[in-house]
C-alpha cells in the first residue's frame, strides 16, 4: 500500500505556527512524490514541479512573516484536476485534442484557494473529458485496481499523501466514489454552492465542483472557503458534542438493490454498527423508478455534452476516444422535447426527496457509496449508478471511510442532506467520521 494519513487541518496548523518549516515541508513532498508516483500516475507530468513551488513559497513567506497573519490554508498543496483552468497549465482533461481549444482563465474556486495561502501541486490525471475512457492512476490501496473516476488524480493524490487538498467534479459519481475507493473524505456539495467558472463543462445542469481531503475537519476548514455564502451561525446549530445524532434514512428497495451481493453485506454491517452506537435508521421506499431516473439523466448529461464538444468533435472527431465518441453521437439524437422532459424530471426528484425528507424527519440519507468494491485493473473506473439519483437532485453528498472489503480495499459510507444544508451535512458527517474511525482497518465480510 501506498497511502498516507497527512491531515488538512494539522499540516494548515503547522504551517501557520512555523512550527513545520515550508521550505522542509515541501522537500519532503517533493522525495515522496517521487517515490510513489512512478507507480500511482496521479499527477500530469510538469517540469520543475518543486522549483515552481519553492519559488512561489518564498514569495508567500515574503508576504506572510507574521505567523499571526498567515491565511487558513498557509502553504497548503493542493492537486487540481484537470477540468480546471490553472495558470500558466494547459488544460488538456485526459485527451488529445490541442490543449489550446480547451485551455481558459482561472474561476473563483481557483482564487479563492490561491489567497487563503494554497499552493497548487500540478494537475492531476482525470478521465477523458470527465466521461469513462481511464486515465493511468491506479489506486494507493493496491496499484493493481482502479481509483474510480473521473476524478482518478485527485484521490489518488490524496490517499497517497502528495496533498491533503484536492479538486474534482462529479456529473454522476465522480467525486463520490473515487473517496470511496481510495478510503478517503469526498464531498459534493448542493448544486452551485462551489462556483463552477474557470472549469471546463461537461453537463451544466448536472456539473458540480468537489473536495477531497483525508478527515472531516480538514473537509470543513475547505468547504467554508470554497462554498459560497456558508453559514457559520447554521453550522453551529447543530452540535455533535451535545451527544444529538442525526436520523438517517435508508432508501430501500430498487435503488439499493443495485449493490453487487458484497456490497450489500458491507452496507448491512455498517447499518448494524450505526444501529448499535445509538443512531436512529428509518426504512424509506424511494426511487422507485430508478430505471428511468438513471436513464433521464444520462440522457440529459449527454445531450448537453454532444452541445459542448459539437464543434471540437466535427473537426477532431478521430481523436476522441471510442466510449467518448459514443456519448456525442448518443446525445446528438436526443430530441428537445426529451431534452426538456428529463430537466423537469431532474427539478421533480429534488423537490420530491425534500418532501420526504421533511415528511419521515430525516436528517441525511444513507447508502453504499457504489456498487461494491473498486474493481480490479484499469479498464473500468467503476459504476456511479449508487450516486447518480442524489447528483441529479443536485442535493449534497459526502463519503466517510467505514471498513474495508475483504480483499483489503476501502469501502465507504455515503451521505446526502438536505438541498443547501451543506454546513448541517458536513457537521453530521464529522460525527459519524468520528464514530466509523472504530472500523479502520477492519474487515467487515
Amino acid at each position: 500500500m501506498l497511502i498516507s494519513s497527512e491531515r488538512l487541518e494539522e499540516t494548515a496548523n503547522r504551517l501557520r505556527r512555523g512550527s513545520k518549516a515550508l521550505d522542509t515541508y515541501l522537500q519532503y513532498k517533493a522525495r515522496e512524490i517521487g517515490v510513489k508516483e512512478v507507480q500511482i500516475k496521479a499527477l500530469l507530468p510538469e517540469k520543475n514541479r518543486f522549483e515552481r513551488l519553492q519559488q512561489q513559497a518564498a514569495r508567500l513567506q515574503e508576504q506572510y512573516p507574521v505567523t499571526e497573519e498567515r491565511p487558513s490554508l498557509y502553504g497548503i498543496l493542493v492537486g487540481v484536476k484537470d477540468l480546471f483552468h490553472l495558470e500558466n497549465f494547459p488544460t488538456r482533461a485526459g485527451s488529445r485534442l490541442p490543449p489550446e481549444l480547451l485551455t481558459g482563465e482561472e474561476g473563483k474556486l481557483i482564487a479563492d484557494l490561491k489567497d487563503a495561502g494554497a499552493l497548487m501541486l500540478g494537475k492531476t490525471v482525470t478521465t477523458e473529458f470527465a466521461y469513462f475512457a481511464p486515465g493511468p492512476t491506479r489506486n494507493p490501496h493496491n496499484p493493481g485496481h482502479t481509483p474510480g473516476g473521473s476524478s482518478s488524480g485527485s484521490a489518488a493524490a490524496v490517499a497517497a499523501g502528495y496533498c491533503p487538498l484536492a479538486l474534482g467534479t462529479q456529473t454522476i459519481g465522480s467525486v463520490i466514489r473515487p473517496a470511496a475507493f481510495c478510503g478517503i473524505v469526498g464531498f459534493k456539495p448542493s448544486f452551485g454552492r462551489i462556483p463552477t467558472e474557470g472549469l471546463l463543462l461537461f453537463s451544466p445542469s448536472a456539473d458540480h465542483a468537489g473536495l477531497f481531503t483525508q478527515n472531516m475537519a480538514g473537509m470543513r476548514l475547505a468547504a467554508r472557503l470554497a462554498c459560497q455564502n456558508w453559514r457559520e451561525s447554521e453550522e453551529s446549530e447543530v452540535d455533535p458534542e451535545t451527544g444529538s445524532s442525526p436520523v438517517l434514512g435508508i432508501p430501500v428497495g430498487s435503488y439499493l438493490k443495485q449493490t453487487s451481493s458484497q456490497g450489500k453485506e458491507i452496507f448491512d454491517t455498517q447499518l448494524k454498527f450505526l444501529s448499535s452506537r445509538g443512531y436512529e435508521l428509518k426504512e424509506v421506499e424511494v426511487f422507485a423508478e430508478i430505471k428511468e431516473i438513471n436513464r433521464s439523466h444520462n440522457r440529459l448529461i449527454a445531450r448537453e455534452f454532444a452541445e459542448i464538444h459539437a464543434s471540437w468533435y466535427r473537426e477532431y472527431a478521430d481523436s476522441y476516444r471510442q466510449t467518448t465518441a459514443e456519448l456525442i453521437e448518443t446525445g446528438q439524437q436526443i430530441s428537445d422535447k426529451t431534452y426538456r422532459q428529463d430537466r423537469n424530471r431532474q427539478a421533480g426528484l429534488r423537490s420530491e426527496l425534500q418532501e420526504i425528507m421533511q415528511a419521515k424527519k430525516i436528517d441525511l440519507w444513507i447508502s453504499p457509496p457504489a456498487p461494491g468494491p473498486a474493481p480490479e485493473g484499469l479498464e473500468s473506473t467503476g459504476d456511479p449508478v449508487m450516486n447518480l439519483p442524489w447528483t441529479s437532485a443536485g442535493l449534497p453528498a459526502v463519503n466517510l471511510p467505514a471498513g474495508k472489503f475483504n480483499n483489503d480495499l476501502p469501502a465507504g459510507l455515503q451521505l446526502v442532506g438536505n438541498f443547501t444544508g451543506d454546513e448541517e451535512l458536513l457537521v453530521w458527517s464529522e460525527k459519524l467520521f468520528q464514530d466509523l474511525e472504530e472500523l479502520e482497518g477492519t474487515i467487515l465480510q
